[in-house]
Protein backbone atom coordinates (compact mmCIF):
# COMPACT_ATOMS: atom_id res chain seq x y z
CA UNK A 1 0.00 0.00 0.00
CA UNK A 2 2.58 2.48 -1.22
CA UNK A 3 2.13 6.09 -0.24
CA UNK A 4 0.10 5.34 2.90
CA UNK A 5 1.98 6.41 6.03
CA UNK A 6 1.63 4.87 9.45
CA UNK A 7 0.22 8.14 10.70
CA UNK A 8 -2.37 8.05 7.93
CA UNK A 9 -3.12 4.42 8.74
CA UNK A 10 -3.89 4.97 12.42
CA UNK A 11 -4.12 8.72 12.90
CA UNK A 12 -7.47 10.22 13.50
CA UNK A 13 -10.19 10.72 16.04
CA UNK A 14 -8.69 14.16 16.55
CA UNK A 15 -12.01 15.51 17.68
CA UNK A 16 -11.98 13.05 20.55
CA UNK A 17 -8.61 14.40 21.57
CA UNK A 18 -10.15 17.85 21.97
CA UNK A 19 -12.17 16.47 24.84
CA UNK A 20 -9.04 15.27 26.59
CA UNK A 21 -8.45 18.45 28.53
CA UNK A 22 -7.42 16.81 31.78
CA UNK A 23 -3.94 17.53 33.08
CA UNK A 24 -0.96 15.33 32.26
CA UNK A 25 0.70 13.47 35.10
CA UNK A 26 2.95 15.48 37.38
CA UNK A 27 6.70 15.09 37.00
CA UNK A 28 8.51 13.57 39.99
CA UNK A 29 12.00 12.36 40.59
CA UNK A 30 12.27 8.70 39.63
CA UNK A 31 12.23 6.35 42.61
CA UNK A 32 13.28 2.73 42.49
CA UNK A 33 11.32 -0.03 44.16
CA UNK A 34 8.01 -0.21 45.95
CA UNK A 35 4.62 -1.68 45.12
CA UNK A 36 1.87 -0.11 43.03
CA UNK A 37 -1.67 -1.18 43.85
CA UNK A 38 -3.96 -0.90 40.84
CA UNK A 39 -7.72 -1.31 40.30
CA UNK A 40 -8.28 -2.81 36.82
CA UNK A 41 -11.49 -2.31 34.87
CA UNK A 42 -12.39 -6.01 35.14
CA UNK A 43 -11.43 -9.31 36.73
CA UNK A 44 -8.70 -11.26 34.93
CA UNK A 45 -9.86 -14.77 34.04
CA UNK A 46 -8.48 -15.42 30.53
CA UNK A 47 -4.67 -15.35 30.25
CA UNK A 48 -4.22 -16.13 26.56
CA UNK A 49 -3.87 -12.95 24.41
CA UNK A 50 -4.75 -14.88 21.24
CA UNK A 51 -7.83 -16.61 22.64
CA UNK A 52 -9.63 -13.35 23.44
CA UNK A 53 -9.75 -9.70 22.40
CA UNK A 54 -10.72 -8.68 25.96
CA UNK A 55 -8.76 -5.61 26.98
CA UNK A 56 -8.18 -6.99 30.48
CA UNK A 57 -6.18 -9.85 28.91
CA UNK A 58 -4.36 -7.44 26.60
CA UNK A 59 -3.40 -5.31 29.61
CA UNK A 60 -2.13 -8.38 31.47
CA UNK A 61 -0.14 -9.47 28.43
CA UNK A 62 1.77 -6.18 28.13
CA UNK A 63 3.31 -7.01 31.53
CA UNK A 64 4.70 -10.43 30.69
CA UNK A 65 5.15 -10.53 26.91
CA UNK A 66 7.21 -8.43 24.54
CA UNK A 67 6.53 -7.54 20.90
CA UNK A 68 8.65 -7.44 17.76
CA UNK A 69 7.52 -3.87 17.09
CA UNK A 70 5.55 -1.32 19.09
CA UNK A 71 3.47 1.81 18.56
CA UNK A 72 4.66 5.08 20.05
CA UNK A 73 2.57 7.99 21.32
CA UNK A 74 2.56 9.54 17.83
CA UNK A 75 1.31 6.27 16.28
CA UNK A 76 4.62 5.46 14.62
CA UNK A 77 5.74 1.82 14.39
CA UNK A 78 9.20 1.22 15.91
CA UNK A 79 11.32 -1.91 16.54
CA UNK A 80 11.07 -3.46 19.99
CA UNK A 81 12.45 -7.03 20.13
CA UNK A 82 13.85 -6.52 16.64
CA UNK A 83 17.40 -5.16 16.31
CA UNK A 84 17.32 -4.70 12.53
CA UNK A 85 15.03 -5.45 9.61
CA UNK A 86 15.00 -5.00 5.86
CA UNK A 87 12.74 -5.54 2.86
CA UNK A 88 13.70 -6.44 -0.68
CA UNK A 89 12.16 -7.50 -3.99
CA UNK A 90 9.76 -4.53 -3.95
CA UNK A 91 8.54 -5.36 -0.47
CA UNK A 92 7.81 -9.03 -1.16
CA UNK A 93 10.60 -10.33 1.09
CA UNK A 94 11.35 -9.23 4.66
CA UNK A 95 14.12 -10.14 7.08
CA UNK A 96 14.00 -9.56 10.86
CA UNK A 97 16.85 -10.05 13.33
CA UNK A 98 16.22 -10.17 17.08
CA UNK A 99 18.29 -8.04 19.43
CA UNK A 100 20.73 -9.50 21.95
CA UNK A 101 19.83 -10.36 25.52
CA UNK A 102 16.24 -11.52 25.00
CA UNK A 103 15.29 -14.24 27.50
CA UNK A 104 12.06 -15.89 28.50
CA UNK A 105 11.09 -15.98 32.16
CA UNK A 106 12.18 -19.62 32.39
CA UNK A 107 15.71 -18.63 31.38
CA UNK A 108 15.59 -19.84 27.77
CA UNK A 109 16.87 -17.51 25.04
CA UNK A 110 14.28 -16.07 22.67
CA UNK A 111 14.85 -17.43 19.17
CA UNK A 112 13.57 -16.74 15.68
CA UNK A 113 11.54 -19.95 15.90
CA UNK A 114 9.66 -18.53 18.89
CA UNK A 115 8.80 -15.41 16.90
CA UNK A 116 7.67 -17.41 13.86
CA UNK A 117 5.42 -19.79 15.83
CA UNK A 118 3.93 -16.90 17.81
CA UNK A 119 3.10 -14.99 14.63
CA UNK A 120 1.54 -18.07 13.02
CA UNK A 121 -0.77 -18.60 15.99
CA UNK A 122 -1.67 -14.91 16.25
CA UNK A 123 -2.46 -14.69 12.52
CA UNK A 124 -5.16 -17.33 12.86
CA UNK A 125 -7.26 -15.05 15.06
CA UNK A 126 -6.47 -11.39 14.48
CA UNK A 127 -8.24 -9.68 11.51
CA UNK A 128 -5.09 -7.89 10.34
CA UNK A 129 -3.08 -11.06 10.98
CA UNK A 130 -5.44 -13.01 8.76
CA UNK A 131 -5.00 -10.46 5.98
CA UNK A 132 -1.23 -10.72 6.32
CA UNK A 133 -1.41 -14.52 6.26
CA UNK A 134 -3.57 -14.42 3.12
CA UNK A 135 -0.77 -12.55 1.33
CA UNK A 136 2.06 -14.61 2.78
CA UNK A 137 3.90 -17.36 0.92
CA UNK A 138 6.33 -18.34 3.68
CA UNK A 139 7.59 -17.41 7.13
CA UNK A 140 10.51 -19.32 8.63
CA UNK A 141 13.68 -18.96 10.72
CA UNK A 142 16.90 -18.53 8.76
CA UNK A 143 19.10 -18.87 11.88
CA UNK A 144 18.60 -18.66 15.66
CA UNK A 145 18.08 -14.90 15.67
CA UNK A 146 16.75 -14.13 12.17
CA UNK A 147 13.56 -15.05 10.34
CA UNK A 148 12.26 -14.18 6.91
CA UNK A 149 8.77 -13.43 5.69
CA UNK A 150 7.95 -13.83 1.99
CA UNK A 151 4.79 -12.45 0.43
CA UNK A 152 2.96 -14.02 -2.50
CA UNK A 153 1.65 -10.61 -3.53
CA UNK A 154 2.19 -7.01 -2.39
CA UNK A 155 0.90 -6.11 1.08
CA UNK A 156 1.86 -2.74 2.47
CA UNK A 157 0.83 -3.34 6.08
CA UNK A 158 3.52 -5.77 7.23
CA UNK A 159 4.99 -3.53 9.93
CA UNK A 160 1.56 -2.23 10.91
CA UNK A 161 0.50 -5.82 11.55
CA UNK A 162 3.58 -6.73 13.59
CA UNK A 163 3.38 -3.53 15.65
CA UNK A 164 -0.38 -3.19 16.16
CA UNK A 165 -1.08 -1.77 19.63
CA UNK A 166 -4.30 -3.40 20.72
CA UNK A 167 -6.93 -6.14 20.46
CA UNK A 168 -5.06 -9.36 19.51
CA UNK A 169 -1.50 -8.05 19.82
CA UNK A 170 1.24 -10.26 18.27
CA UNK A 171 2.97 -10.98 21.58
CA UNK A 172 5.92 -13.37 21.46
CA UNK A 173 5.88 -16.56 23.53
CA UNK A 174 7.99 -19.75 23.48
CA UNK A 175 7.52 -21.83 20.32
CA UNK A 176 6.46 -24.90 22.31
CA UNK A 177 3.60 -22.87 23.81
CA UNK A 178 2.72 -21.01 20.61
CA UNK A 179 2.45 -24.35 18.79
CA UNK A 180 -0.84 -24.94 20.64
CA UNK A 181 -4.10 -24.58 18.73
CA UNK A 182 -5.32 -21.01 18.45
CA UNK A 183 -8.76 -22.32 19.44
CA UNK A 184 -7.52 -23.67 22.79
CA UNK A 185 -6.24 -21.38 25.57
CA UNK A 186 -2.56 -21.83 26.35
CA UNK A 187 -1.65 -23.65 29.58
CA UNK A 188 1.51 -21.69 30.46
CA UNK A 189 2.07 -17.95 30.72
CA UNK A 190 5.77 -17.51 29.99
CA UNK A 191 6.92 -14.38 28.22
CA UNK A 192 10.08 -12.33 27.90
CA UNK A 193 8.58 -9.03 29.02
CA UNK A 194 9.62 -6.61 31.78
CA UNK A 195 7.41 -8.22 34.43
CA UNK A 196 6.74 -11.78 35.56
CA UNK A 197 3.27 -13.09 36.37
CA UNK A 198 3.13 -14.61 39.88
CA UNK A 199 0.71 -17.41 39.21
CA UNK A 200 0.76 -18.70 42.81
CA UNK A 201 -0.61 -15.33 44.00
CA UNK A 202 -3.29 -15.05 41.31
CA UNK A 203 -6.72 -15.08 42.93
CA UNK A 204 -9.46 -14.71 40.27
CA UNK A 205 -12.08 -12.33 41.55
CA UNK A 206 -9.59 -10.68 43.90
CA UNK A 207 -6.00 -10.04 42.83
CA UNK A 208 -3.25 -10.45 40.24
CA UNK A 209 0.42 -9.96 41.07
CA UNK A 210 3.39 -9.09 38.86
CA UNK A 211 7.05 -8.70 39.85
CA UNK A 212 9.97 -7.05 38.11
CA UNK A 213 11.85 -9.28 35.67
CA UNK A 214 15.51 -8.76 36.65
CA UNK A 215 16.73 -10.36 33.40
CA UNK A 216 14.90 -7.97 31.09
CA UNK A 217 17.22 -5.84 28.95
CA UNK A 218 15.48 -2.57 27.97
CA UNK A 219 16.13 -0.73 24.76
CA UNK A 220 18.11 2.49 25.10
CA UNK A 221 15.54 4.84 23.57
CA UNK A 222 13.19 7.05 25.56
CA UNK A 223 9.89 5.23 26.29
CA UNK A 224 6.89 6.26 24.21
CA UNK A 225 3.70 4.20 24.04
CA UNK A 226 4.72 0.55 23.78
CA UNK A 227 8.11 1.47 22.28
CA UNK A 228 11.50 2.46 23.62
CA UNK A 229 13.12 1.50 26.91
CA UNK A 230 10.83 -0.55 29.14
CA UNK A 231 12.61 0.34 32.38
CA UNK A 232 10.84 -1.06 35.44
CA UNK A 233 11.14 1.14 38.53
CA UNK A 234 8.89 -0.80 40.92
CA UNK A 235 9.31 -4.22 42.49
CA UNK A 236 5.68 -5.34 42.36
CA UNK A 237 2.35 -4.42 40.84
CA UNK A 238 -0.75 -5.75 42.57
CA UNK A 239 -4.09 -5.62 40.77
CA UNK A 240 -7.01 -5.46 43.19
CA UNK A 241 -10.34 -6.21 41.55
CA UNK A 242 -12.98 -4.04 43.27
CA UNK A 243 -16.26 -4.23 41.32
CA UNK A 244 -18.17 -1.87 43.61
CA UNK A 245 -17.37 1.66 42.45
CA UNK A 246 -18.00 3.34 45.78
CA UNK A 247 -15.64 0.91 47.48
CA UNK A 248 -13.02 1.47 44.79
CA UNK A 249 -13.31 5.23 45.15
CA UNK A 250 -12.98 5.01 48.92
CA UNK A 251 -9.87 2.83 48.55
CA UNK A 252 -8.23 5.36 46.21
CA UNK A 253 -9.24 8.28 48.43
CA UNK A 254 -7.80 6.59 51.53
CA UNK A 255 -4.53 5.63 49.83
CA UNK A 256 -5.26 1.89 50.02
CA UNK A 257 -4.71 1.75 46.24
CA UNK A 258 -2.60 3.98 44.02
CA UNK A 259 -4.23 3.87 40.59
CA UNK A 260 -7.80 3.29 39.35
CA UNK A 261 -7.92 2.43 35.68
CA UNK A 262 -11.44 3.56 34.74
CA UNK A 263 -13.38 5.42 37.41
CA UNK A 264 -17.00 6.13 36.41
CA UNK A 265 -17.31 9.75 35.38
CA UNK A 266 -19.63 10.69 38.21
CA UNK A 267 -16.71 10.01 40.58
CA UNK A 268 -14.25 12.22 38.66
CA UNK A 269 -15.21 15.60 40.24
CA UNK A 270 -14.62 14.19 43.73
CA UNK A 271 -11.32 12.65 42.63
CA UNK A 272 -10.15 15.94 41.14
CA UNK A 273 -11.09 17.76 44.36
CA UNK A 274 -8.66 15.58 46.33
CA UNK A 275 -5.25 17.29 46.45
CA UNK A 276 -3.49 13.92 46.60
CA UNK A 277 -5.08 12.62 43.36
CA UNK A 278 -4.95 13.48 39.67
CA UNK A 279 -6.68 12.38 36.47
CA UNK A 280 -5.28 11.81 33.01
CA UNK A 281 -6.71 10.72 29.63
CA UNK A 282 -4.30 8.04 28.44
CA UNK A 283 -6.04 7.47 25.09
CA UNK A 284 -7.34 10.78 23.68
CA UNK A 285 -8.31 9.20 20.35
CA UNK A 286 -11.38 7.78 22.00
CA UNK A 287 -13.51 4.67 22.27
CA UNK A 288 -16.51 3.32 20.37
CA UNK A 289 -19.44 1.48 21.99
CA UNK A 290 -21.10 -1.55 20.37
CA UNK A 291 -24.33 -3.47 20.51
CA UNK A 292 -23.42 -6.85 19.02
CA UNK A 293 -26.14 -9.34 17.97
CA UNK A 294 -25.46 -13.07 17.62
CA UNK A 295 -25.96 -14.00 13.96
CA UNK A 296 -26.00 -17.76 14.60
CA UNK A 297 -29.30 -18.13 16.44
CA UNK A 298 -32.87 -16.78 16.34
CA UNK A 299 -34.03 -14.10 16.35
CA UNK A 300 -30.90 -12.30 15.05
CA UNK A 301 -30.00 -14.92 12.47
CA UNK A 302 -32.73 -13.09 10.53
CA UNK A 303 -31.52 -9.87 8.91
CA UNK A 304 -34.80 -8.03 9.50
CA UNK A 305 -34.62 -8.72 13.24
CA UNK A 306 -31.08 -7.34 13.25
CA UNK A 307 -32.11 -4.32 11.18
CA UNK A 308 -34.73 -3.49 13.79
CA UNK A 309 -31.81 -2.72 16.11
CA UNK A 310 -30.66 0.08 13.81
CA UNK A 311 -33.89 1.96 14.42
CA UNK A 312 -33.95 1.77 18.21
CA UNK A 313 -30.50 3.23 18.89
CA UNK A 314 -30.69 6.89 19.87
CA UNK A 315 -27.00 7.59 20.48
CA UNK A 316 -27.44 10.65 22.75
CA UNK A 317 -29.78 8.60 24.96
CA UNK A 318 -27.29 5.73 25.11
CA UNK A 319 -24.32 8.00 25.77
CA UNK A 320 -26.14 9.80 28.57
CA UNK A 321 -26.85 6.45 30.23
CA UNK A 322 -23.47 4.87 29.53
CA UNK A 323 -21.07 7.81 29.95
CA UNK A 324 -23.18 10.53 31.53
CA UNK A 325 -20.92 13.59 31.27
CA UNK A 326 -21.51 15.31 27.95
CA UNK A 327 -18.04 16.84 27.57
CA UNK A 328 -16.55 13.36 27.30
CA UNK A 329 -18.79 11.94 24.55
CA UNK A 330 -20.32 12.59 21.15
CA UNK A 331 -22.68 10.74 18.79
CA UNK A 332 -20.86 9.13 15.86
CA UNK A 333 -22.33 7.02 13.02
CA UNK A 334 -18.90 6.18 11.53
CA UNK A 335 -17.97 2.54 12.01
CA UNK A 336 -14.32 3.53 11.44
CA UNK A 337 -14.55 6.27 14.11
CA UNK A 338 -15.22 9.98 13.90
CA UNK A 339 -12.07 11.99 13.33
CA UNK A 340 -10.36 9.09 11.57
CA UNK A 341 -9.25 9.01 7.92
CA UNK A 342 -12.24 6.85 6.93
CA UNK A 343 -14.99 8.65 8.81
CA UNK A 344 -18.32 8.41 6.99
CA UNK A 345 -22.06 8.24 7.66
CA UNK A 346 -22.61 5.93 4.67
CA UNK A 347 -25.30 3.35 5.36
CA UNK A 348 -26.23 4.72 8.78
CA UNK A 349 -29.99 4.64 9.43
CA UNK A 350 -30.44 8.23 10.59
CA UNK A 351 -32.99 9.04 13.28
CA UNK A 352 -34.48 6.35 15.56
CA UNK A 353 -37.84 5.03 14.37
CA UNK A 354 -39.54 2.63 16.79
CA UNK A 355 -42.51 2.08 14.45
CA UNK A 356 -40.14 0.97 11.69
CA UNK A 357 -38.35 -1.27 14.20
CA UNK A 358 -41.62 -2.91 15.30
CA UNK A 359 -42.55 -3.59 11.67
CA UNK A 360 -39.17 -5.23 11.02
CA UNK A 361 -39.60 -7.44 14.08
CA UNK A 362 -42.97 -8.62 12.73
CA UNK A 363 -41.54 -9.20 9.26
CA UNK A 364 -38.71 -11.26 10.76
CA UNK A 365 -41.18 -13.84 12.04
CA UNK A 366 -40.02 -13.48 15.64
CA UNK A 367 -41.77 -16.15 17.68
CA UNK A 368 -41.58 -14.67 21.18
CA UNK A 369 -38.74 -16.78 22.52
CA UNK A 370 -36.60 -15.00 25.16
CA UNK A 371 -33.79 -12.83 23.83
CA UNK A 372 -30.78 -13.41 26.10
CA UNK A 373 -28.99 -10.11 26.64
CA UNK A 374 -25.68 -10.18 28.55
CA UNK A 375 -25.38 -7.29 31.01
CA UNK A 376 -21.85 -6.64 32.37
CA UNK A 377 -23.12 -4.98 35.52
CA UNK A 378 -19.65 -4.22 36.93
CA UNK A 379 -18.77 -1.96 33.97
CA UNK A 380 -20.75 1.27 34.25
CA UNK A 381 -20.77 2.12 30.55
CA UNK A 382 -21.93 -1.30 29.31
CA UNK A 383 -24.41 -1.68 32.16
CA UNK A 384 -26.00 1.64 31.22
CA UNK A 385 -26.23 0.58 27.58
CA UNK A 386 -27.77 -2.76 28.59
CA UNK A 387 -30.52 -1.13 30.64
CA UNK A 388 -31.47 1.23 27.81
CA UNK A 389 -31.49 -1.64 25.34
CA UNK A 390 -33.75 -3.79 27.50
CA UNK A 391 -36.28 -0.98 27.59
CA UNK A 392 -36.16 -0.42 23.82
CA UNK A 393 -36.21 -4.09 22.85
CA UNK A 394 -39.33 -4.56 24.99
CA UNK A 395 -40.99 -1.59 23.31
CA UNK A 396 -40.58 -3.08 19.84
CA UNK A 397 -41.91 -6.51 20.77
CA UNK A 398 -38.98 -8.63 21.98
CA UNK A 399 -39.22 -10.78 25.10
CA UNK A 400 -36.02 -9.76 26.90
CA UNK A 401 -34.04 -11.94 29.31
CA UNK A 402 -31.44 -9.54 30.74
CA UNK A 403 -28.74 -11.58 32.50
CA UNK A 404 -26.47 -9.60 34.83
CA UNK A 405 -22.91 -10.81 35.39
CA UNK A 406 -19.41 -9.40 35.72
CA UNK A 407 -17.38 -8.51 32.64
CA UNK A 408 -15.05 -11.49 32.91
CA UNK A 409 -18.06 -13.82 32.90
CA UNK A 410 -19.27 -12.08 29.73
CA UNK A 411 -15.84 -12.63 28.18
CA UNK A 412 -16.12 -16.36 28.91
CA UNK A 413 -19.79 -16.61 27.96
CA UNK A 414 -19.53 -14.80 24.63
CA UNK A 415 -17.33 -17.58 23.20
CA UNK A 416 -20.17 -20.10 23.51
CA UNK A 417 -21.74 -20.90 20.14
CA UNK A 418 -24.53 -22.99 21.67
CA UNK A 419 -28.14 -21.73 21.45
CA UNK A 420 -29.11 -19.23 24.18
CA UNK A 421 -31.23 -21.81 26.01
CA UNK A 422 -28.11 -24.00 26.25
CA UNK A 423 -25.80 -21.38 27.71
CA UNK A 424 -25.26 -19.17 24.66
CA UNK A 425 -26.51 -15.64 24.08
CA UNK A 426 -28.33 -13.30 21.68
CA UNK A 427 -26.80 -9.89 22.37
CA UNK A 428 -23.83 -8.36 24.15
CA UNK A 429 -22.25 -4.94 24.70
CA UNK A 430 -18.63 -4.01 24.35
CA UNK A 431 -16.29 -1.14 23.56
CA UNK A 432 -13.27 -0.74 21.29
CA UNK A 433 -10.57 1.91 21.23
CA UNK A 434 -10.14 3.95 18.04
CA UNK A 435 -6.91 2.17 17.10
CA UNK A 436 -8.84 -1.11 16.92
CA UNK A 437 -11.61 0.14 14.62
CA UNK A 438 -10.01 2.92 12.59
CA UNK A 439 -9.85 1.06 9.26
CA UNK A 440 -11.08 -2.16 7.63
CA UNK A 441 -7.83 -4.06 8.23
CA UNK A 442 -7.88 -3.85 12.04
CA UNK A 443 -11.63 -3.74 12.69
CA UNK A 444 -12.71 -7.01 14.37
CA UNK A 445 -16.40 -6.17 14.04
CA UNK A 446 -16.20 -5.85 10.26
CA UNK A 447 -15.58 -9.49 9.50
CA UNK A 448 -17.89 -11.74 7.55
CA UNK A 449 -15.85 -14.88 8.20
CA UNK A 450 -18.68 -16.76 9.91
CA UNK A 451 -17.28 -19.08 12.57
CA UNK A 452 -13.91 -17.39 12.07
CA UNK A 453 -15.30 -13.93 12.81
CA UNK A 454 -15.38 -12.16 16.16
CA UNK A 455 -18.05 -13.31 18.65
CA UNK A 456 -21.47 -13.02 17.02
CA UNK A 457 -20.07 -14.77 13.95
CA UNK A 458 -21.57 -12.85 11.00
CA UNK A 459 -21.06 -14.32 7.54
CA UNK A 460 -20.60 -12.10 4.48
CA UNK A 461 -18.46 -13.03 1.51
CA UNK A 462 -18.89 -9.52 0.12
CA UNK A 463 -17.32 -7.94 3.21
CA UNK A 464 -14.35 -10.28 2.97
CA UNK A 465 -13.82 -9.47 -0.72
CA UNK A 466 -13.98 -5.73 -0.09
CA UNK A 467 -11.51 -5.94 2.82
CA UNK A 468 -8.92 -7.64 0.62
CA UNK A 469 -9.46 -4.98 -2.05
CA UNK A 470 -8.99 -2.28 0.58
CA UNK A 471 -5.72 -3.82 1.83
CA UNK A 472 -4.34 -3.94 -1.72
CA UNK A 473 -5.43 -0.43 -2.72
CA UNK A 474 -2.59 2.06 -3.08
CA UNK A 475 -4.68 5.19 -3.68
CA UNK A 476 -6.23 7.00 -0.68
CA UNK A 477 -9.34 7.97 -2.67
CA UNK A 478 -9.85 4.32 -3.63
CA UNK A 479 -9.40 3.27 -0.02
CA UNK A 480 -11.97 5.83 1.08
CA UNK A 481 -14.44 4.55 -1.52
CA UNK A 482 -13.93 0.93 -0.49
CA UNK A 483 -14.23 1.79 3.21
CA UNK A 484 -17.60 3.42 2.53
CA UNK A 485 -18.76 0.34 0.59
CA UNK A 486 -17.66 -1.87 3.48
CA UNK A 487 -19.53 0.31 5.95
CA UNK A 488 -22.72 0.18 3.85
CA UNK A 489 -22.61 -3.62 3.75
CA UNK A 490 -21.81 -3.79 7.48
CA UNK A 491 -24.81 -1.60 8.31
CA UNK A 492 -27.08 -3.56 5.95
CA UNK A 493 -26.03 -6.85 7.55
CA UNK A 494 -26.04 -5.20 11.00
CA UNK A 495 -22.74 -6.66 12.08
CA UNK A 496 -23.09 -4.41 15.11
CA UNK A 497 -24.72 -1.10 16.03
CA UNK A 498 -22.47 1.69 17.39
CA UNK A 499 -23.91 3.70 20.27
CA UNK A 500 -21.38 6.56 20.26
CA UNK A 501 -17.80 7.62 20.93
CA UNK A 502 -16.09 8.91 24.07
CA UNK A 503 -12.88 9.42 26.04
CA UNK A 504 -12.36 8.36 29.65
CA UNK A 505 -9.85 9.48 32.28
CA UNK A 506 -7.76 7.27 34.50
CA UNK A 507 -7.05 8.35 38.10
CA UNK A 508 -4.02 7.88 40.33
CA UNK A 509 -2.34 9.29 43.37
CA UNK A 510 0.15 12.10 42.68
CA UNK A 511 2.80 9.90 44.26
CA UNK A 512 2.59 7.85 41.03
CA UNK A 513 4.61 9.31 38.17
CA UNK A 514 5.73 8.32 34.68
CA UNK A 515 2.37 7.08 33.37
CA UNK A 516 2.62 6.80 29.58
CA UNK A 517 0.00 7.77 27.02
CA UNK A 518 -1.22 4.52 25.44
CA UNK A 519 -4.51 2.62 25.01
CA UNK A 520 -3.45 0.07 27.65
CA UNK A 521 -2.16 0.94 31.15
CA UNK A 522 1.60 0.37 31.05
CA UNK A 523 3.71 -0.03 34.17
CA UNK A 524 7.27 0.37 32.94
CA UNK A 525 8.60 3.93 33.39
CA UNK A 526 6.19 4.28 36.34
CA UNK A 527 7.47 5.12 39.82
CA UNK A 528 5.84 5.61 43.20
CA UNK A 529 7.15 8.06 45.77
Amino acid sequence: MAGVSRRGFLAGAAAAAAAATLGAPRVHAQKKGGTIRFIPHADLKVLDPVATTAYITRNHSYFIYDTLFGTDADLAIKPQMVAKYASSNKGLKWSFTLRDGLKFHDGAAVTAEDAVESLKRWAKKDPLGRLLAAHMAKIAPSDRKTFTLELSQPFGLVLDALGKPSSNVPFIMPARIAAASADEPIKETIGSGPFKFVKDEWQPGNQVVYVKNPDYVPRQEKPSGSTGGKVVNVDRVVWRYIPDHATANAALDAGEVDWWENPPLDFVPKIEANAALTTFVTDPRGTQGWIRPNHKHPPFNNKKARQALLYIVDQPKYLKAAIGVEKYYKPCPALFTCGGPFESAAGAPGKPDLDRARQLVKESGYDGRPVVVLDPSDIALTHGAALVTRELLSQIGFNVDLQAMDWSSVVARRAKKEPPQQGGWNMLFTWWIASDVINPAVHAGISGAGDGAWFGWPESGRIEELKVQWARATDRAKQKQLAEEIQKVAYDEVMYVPFGQWVLPTAHRKAVSGVLQFPAPLFWNVSIA
